[in-house]
C-alpha cells in the first residue's frame, strides 16, 4: 500500500522510496555505493485509515522538514517502511519502537538510530555509520589480491 493516508510530505521531500519485505533487499541494492538509510516508522492499520502516524514519527518528520538543507547535506539515499504494515521487517530487524533508522552500505547494516533526539544526534549517527563504511572499504583495499 502506498503511503497516502498519513502525512507523506517528508517522504516526498527527501525522495524516500517505500520498501516492503519483498522489495527491501533490491531497494537497498539500488542505492549502489551510497550510504542508505531506512526510516522505519509506524501507523497501525486503524490509525492509517484515520490518517494518524505515531507521535514520535511525526515529530521526527516535522523536525527533518524544518531542516531540509541539513538533512540533504548528509548525502543519504533514503528509504522508508511502515513496520505496522510490514511486520516481517519489524521482526527481521527486531524493532521494538519507532521511529528507527538503519544505515546500510551495499546491503550491509552499519548502525541504527532509535528515536528522534534532535538533528545533532542524527548527524552523529550518520557520521558513525559513514566511518564504519569508510573503514570497511579501506579494509577491502588493504587486502592482498588473490
Amino acid at each position: 500500500m502506498a503511503v497516502t493516508d498519513v502525512d507523506a510530505t517528508a517522504f516526498a521531500a527527501f525522495d524516500m522510496q517505500e520498501l516492503d519485505a519483498e522489495s527491501f533487499d533490491a531497494g537497498l541494492a539500488s542505492a549502489g555505493d551510497a550510504l542508505a538509510v531506512v526510516f522505519f516508522w509506524g501507523a497501525p492499520q486503524g490509525d492509517l485509515l484515520r490518517g494518524v502516524d505515531c507521535l514520535n514519527c511525526e515529530i521526527a518528520k516535522k523536525a527533518m522538514l524544518a531542516n531540509p538543507d541539513a538533512i540533504r547535506a548528509l548525502g543519504l539515499e533514503w528509504f522508508h517502511s511502515n513496520v505496522y504494515e510490514h511486520r516481517e521487517l519489524a521482526r527481521r530487524f527486531a524493532l521494538h519502537g519507532v521511529p528507527t533508522w538503519f544505515f546500510f552500505l551495499r546491503g550491509k547494516r552499519l548502525g541504527r538510530a532509535t528515536g528522534w533526539r534532535g538533528l545533532a544526534q542524527f548527524e552523529a549517527a550518520v557520521a558513525a555509520a559513514r566511518a564504519k563504511a569508510e573503514a570497511a572499504v579501506a579494509g577491502k583495499a588493504d587486502r592482498p589480491a588473490d
